[in-house]
């Protein structure tokens, strides 16, 4: 796993092999940043990582200055490998939350100016992410969700939808309030 910007640009960090998180890849990982590079002030913005995982897309936010990233991760040996990264790095400004992605979207009262979730592929509900996520009211309303998910899910019909990208296998569908109400 690589920092692409920022505080921490270039540093390589090896993820454990007995993690069994599936790393959004180094390209596609550039590709979204160089995306979110024009429609973010990541300075200013709160971020809500679903399915952690590794933990490289909420520290890849902080390494580019996010005033916060909340990470949601269930499983212990990805949390026990974000938390020895945040304390290498010196990053408090990530808080991690052991727990389901799913409870966390049904009980917080927060709202995120950046939303990112990367759930297993083959998780048969993945599709509902976004009606979750907008039913709860946990984007702000000039905010934007990103669902990293694979080619056999086509979310375009979604009424939140605003664009979708491709990297390899690796795609990423956009949500966010139409124009006229997030003005």
């Amino acid at each position: 796993m690589r920092i692409i910007s920022g505080l921490y640009k270039g540093r390589r960090i090896s993820t454990p092999t007995n993690i069994k998180a599936r790393p959004t890849t180094d390209f596609a990982k550039e590709g979204l940043f160089n995306l979110l590079n024009n429609r973010i002030d990541f300075e200013d913005i709160d971020v809500l990582d679903l399915f952690a995982g590794t933990g490289s897309i909420g520290i890849e936010f902080v390494s580019r200055g996010c005033r916060s990233v909340t990470a949601i991760e269930n499983f212990k040996t990805q949390c026990d490998f974000i938390q020895k990264v945040c304390a290498e790095l010196k990053i408090s400004n990530l808080h991690l939350l052991k727990m389901d992605a799913f409870k966390f979207i049904g009980s917080s009262n927060l709202q995120f100016d950046f939303i990112f979730a990367d759930p297993p592929y083959e998780l048969s509900i993945l599709e509902q992410i976004p009606d979750l996520i907008f039913k709860n009211e946990l984007l702000k309303i000039d905010g934007l969700f990103v669902l990293e998910h694979s080619s056999k899910n086509n979310l375009k019909q979604h009424p939140h939808f605003l664009d979708h990208r491709a990297y390899g296998n690796v795609n990423f569908s956009f949500f966010g309030f139409p124009p006229e109400i997030a003005d």
